[in-house]
């Protein structure tokens, strides 16, 4: 992929505009400017294209004079530029459209974005669902991707009038901002880099979902460092194996699936609740509204309800196991993840009152076999005697007696067991220490391992959680340390702290995992 900026050119004439290129590998999110100008520009898109392929545009004549460090660059003075009208109300309509004070992160979630593209155009808060399946839509290419709202409208807008922006840059700050300070340079510089960098990567997940029959092995390598939201639902199923890679094959399996979960619920609950299992479903019914009180979506009755189905269905499906608490809490990162690709709006703050009962009925199959996917993985963490979440936590200990040796004295001299403390971080998968979406972003990685994601990668995010906070737990006694790990400081966090997070843990597991003896005090 080819990304081009645009600029202002510090030399003799006054309106000559040229192009600077990047050269974005599809090995590499790494972007190096060529021509070693400081000077960020404006981003432009084919609106012939697709909302992701570069082009050059020849635009009008340029105000030349930016700042004195422009104009008294070159041999000769620059001269000032004509104000032609057409060219003052160009100017006028590229500023305004890159003045968006008090926008959010340019690096927030896409929510941000389906916001914007719901207030822009299409006003309904449910998308089109009638001609692919749930989060399926068809490409120019054939292939079925999911649906991204707003990006073919942002992709028309006509290259002589403002540059055409990116669903990603709505937050993007750089109003009248001038080129005389060196330090806000650079960092225009680097949000501009690490932008493209962004988009880099849609294109890529946009280019190989939309192939006939998905490399697996790629889409993994391409979501271990996080998946774009428009592609997230189809991402998901893929790695959970719910979806096959081939295209032609997906509807029909949604379609078989969705029946499939529709006859279950239908045989268990012919007879009514009072024919169910009295205590499972008691113990569910209170679980339930438990599930991320502070939600507007799952404390929803119509979506609570929905959840007490799922839950039950899978215990009835898995009587050796059965409902264990801590499984109400993993079904609700599908079930947001689904519902966000059937929606305009933010379903983490919605109700059910416009979203239609087919949707919520497909959403709910989905979530149930992309769970039931998940738990198969992970099915000792909740039979008898959980003796997975044992061994988890047991490796756990092990691996921080070598991380931090420190820490590990610490916490033994104070009588901390770690059950105590890890017993919750195994169980529930660290969600109720981290927000949901940033649980979301951890899963993106978590999926992206494999069938070992969740058994054994998140003992080395455990790991890395837990050394985080060393510096702090060594003041700590026992009862200081408890109250601390039962409700860890981590509402402030991002997508960046989840990230280095997920980093930390990878060296561990590189270092520890394939050489037991590292495990072994000296």
């Amino acid at each position: 992929m080819r990304s081009t900026f645009w600029r202002r050119q510090p030399v003799h004439t006054p309106a000559q505009i040229f192009v600077t290129e990047l050269d974005v590998s599809p090995q590499s999110d790494d972007l190096d400017l060529m021509g070693g100008s400081p000077y960020p520009g404006l981003l432009m898109t084919n609106p012939k294209l697709s909302p992701f392929s570069p082009t050059t545009v020849t635009l009008p004549k340029f105000r030349p004079v930016i700042s004195e460090r422009l104009a008294d660059s070159g041999p000769g003075k620059a001269r000032k530029a004509r104000q032609n009208p057409k060219i003052s109300q160009f100017l006028d309509e590229a500023g305004s459209a890159w003045d968006t004070e008090g926008a959010d992160d340019p690096l927030s979630f896409a929510s941000d974005f389906r916001r914007a593209s719901f207030a822009a155009g299409d006003r309904s808060p449910i998308k089109d669902t009638t001609s692919e399946p749930a989060g399926l839509v068809t490409t120019t290419s054939g292939a079925s991707t999911p649906s991204s709202a707003g990006s073919e409208s942002a992709s028309r807008t006509s290259p002589s009038r403002s540059p055409p922006l990116h669903p990603e840059v709505g937050g993007l700050r750089l109003a009248h901002r001038t080129l005389s300070d060196p330090k806000l340079e650079q960092r225009n510089l680097k949000e501009m880099v690490h932008l493209n960098s962004r988009l880099a990567r849609v294109e890529r997940f946009e280019r190989l979902l939309a192939e006939p029959n998905v490399d697996l092995a790629k889409l993994r390598q391409l979501s271990w460092n996080g998946i774009p939201e428009q592609f997230r639902c189809m991402a998901w199923q893929l790695l959970m194996g719910y979806l096959p890679t081939n295209a032609d094959r997906r509807a029909q399996t949604l379609t078989r699936k969705r029946q499939e979960y529709e006859d279950c619920v239908a045989q268990t609950f012919a007879r009514g609740v009072e024919a169910l299992d009295p205590a499972l479903w008691h113990q569910i019914q209170i679980d339930v509204p438990r599930t991320f009180p502070t939600s507007t979506l799952f404390q929803d009755p119509v979506i609570q309800q929905c959840l007490a189905r799922i839950l039950y269905c899978w215990a009835d499906r898995h009587p050796a196991s059965g409902y264990v608490q801590g499984i109400n809490d993993l079904v609700t990162p599908f079930f947001l993840v689904f519902l966000s690709s059937r929606i305009q709006t933010d379903p983490e703050h919605s109700t059910t009152a416009d979203i239609p009962q087919n949707v919520l009925d497909e959403v709910e199959a989905d979530s149930f076999w992309c769970l039931s996917k998940l738990l198969d993985g992970i099915q000792d963490n909740y039979i008898h005697a959980q003796p997975g979440i044992l061994r988890q936590i047991s490796k756990l200990k092990e691996l921080i007696a070598r991380i931090n040796q420190k820490l590990a004295d610490h916490l033994e001299d104070q009588g901390v067991e770690f059950i105590q403390f890890a017993f919750r971080w195994m169980n529930c998968l660290l969600m109720r220490e981290v927000s949901l979406k940033n649980t979301i972003r951890m899963w993106d990685t978590y999926l992206a391992e494999g069938s070992s994601g969740f058994s054994e990668f998140h003992v080395y995010v455990c790991a890395a959680f837990l050394v985080k906070w060393t510096d702090v737990l060594l003041k700590m006694d026992f009862q200081e340390t408890m109250l601390f790990l039962q409700g860890v400081p981590t509402k402030s966090w991002t997508e960046k702290e989840i990230e280095v997070l997920l980093s930390e843990a990878f060296m561990y597991q590189s270092l520890y995992h394939y050489a037991p003896n590292h495990y072994s005090r000296k």
